[in-house]
């Protein structure tokens, strides 16, 4: 859980940038970058190749966050394997993409689980459903998992009901066999989600996390891992509290980070990666990972813009960009890459992704990890 004294340090790190020094929150993004020096307390893991990260796995093949999903990712080419952490009400970190299961599981089909159906405050928001922190890891293990879009990839619902919700443990074992089989590193990239509902909760995610990833021998700045959060509090416990020396890597959306939302802080996620901010924070973290029109937004008409600063302003500061999330189907693409009727048809998801890959980003989120290894191919045989 998180500490007073981790609270006072994440005060003290967005309190030391100065507000003369940011831009305003509606500012534009893509003004010039500056020449700010790195001060990052880790070098930037730049890697020869831009990485590929399987978003909580072959999620555009197989029901997300399952072994069954991560493996396939694995054996597509993907160099990372991302799941999503949330914890039981016993204590153990397990892959989902929210505490509420309903969309993912089958527990909503369970009559002996009707009566733990009940309305939760996450991020602020009511949230009505079955939450992992209300049930014990044997009882989640009864529940088997479901496609999230069924509509979307219906292909994928053949395979609802086939597999159990994983444990972190399960998944960071699955990474050390899937490496030797593979004969190459499989990295991992954990999120923890919603740390301040864990909080409040009284479960301890980063505690938790620190302890898996120093069983499974990860705990360092050059091994094959990232771990990610959408909140700063967490991340400055993790390296502060905790000395997790493995690369942080800080989550931007829209909005703001829900951990200063509840401390009263009015910056934003625009506000913490404007160029200043962006190299205190360095001081903390390895990279970001923007929601992927900060990187290249949108006309006005839908089509793909032109990139803005964000990633020249974060190499400056010594972060890798680790864009997400790159999905094939028409529905997530550009109007100008969409191909066929039908929303689910896949479109020119290789040429999005190339673009992305030329304006300098390090790495990309992907349902479908095997189109982000042939944009990748494309790209470096295009070098």
């Amino acid at each position: 859980m998180l500490r007073l004294s981790s609270v006072l340090t994440t005060a003290a790190l967005v309190a030391a940038i100065a507000p003369s020094a940011i831009t305003s929150a509606s500012a534009d993004h893509a003004s010039s970058p500056t020449a700010a020096s790195p001060t990052a307390a880790q070098p930037r893991r730049h890697a020869a190749d831009p990485l590929v990260i399987a978003h909580r796995g072959a999620s555009g093949y197989r029901p997300e966050h399952t072994l069954a999903a991560y493996e396939l990712a694995a054996r597509m080419g993907a160099d990372f394997i991302e799941p999503d952490l949330v914890s039981t009400k016993d204590g153990v970190l397990v892959a989902r993409h929210e505490p509420e299961i309903s969309e993912t599981t089958d527990v909503a089909d369970r009559p002996e689980f009707a009566s733990r159906r009940t309305t939760k405050s996450i991020d602020g928001r009511p949230v009505t459903g079955w939450f992992t922190s209300d049930f014990t890891l044997a009882e989640l293990k009864s529940l088997r998992a479901k496609e999230r879009l069924p509509e979307l990839r219906q292909e994928s619902t053949m395979w609802d009901g086939r597999f159990e919700v994983p444990t972190f443990d399960e998944v960071l074992e699955l990474r050390e066999r899937l490496t030797k089989e593979l004969g190459r590193e499989i990295g991992v990239y954990p999120e923890t989600k919603h740390p301040t509902f864990f909080d409040e909760a009284g479960l301890d995610l980063e505690g938790k996390l620190a302890e898996a990833i120093r069983k499974h021998h990860l705990d360092r700045g050059n091994a094959p891992i990232f771990i990610q959060s959408f909140e700063l509090s967490n991340l400055v416990e993790l390296r502060e509290e905790l000395d997790v020396k493995a690369p942080l890597v800080f989550l931007v959306a829209g909005g703001a980070p829900y951990d200063l939302v509840a401390k009263g802080d009015s910056r934003t996620y625009r506000d913490l990666i404007q160029p200043a901010s962006l190299v205190e924070l360095s001081k903390t973290i390895n990279g970001i990972g923007p929601e992927k029109s900060l990187v290249i937004p949108r006309k006005a008409d839908g089509s793909l813009g032109a990139p803005t600063s964000l990633v020249s302003d974060a190499h400056a500061a010594g972060l890798d960009v680790h864009p997400w999330t790159f999905r094939a189907e028409n529905v997530f693409l550009p109007v100008d890459h969409r191909s066929g009727a039908a929303a689910s048809d896949f479109g020119r998801a290789i040429d999005e992704q190339v673009t992305f890959l030329e304006a300098g980003i390090d790495g990309l989120f992907t349902d479908q990890a095997d189109v982000g290894v042939a944009a990748r191919a494309e790209f470096l045989a295009g070098r």
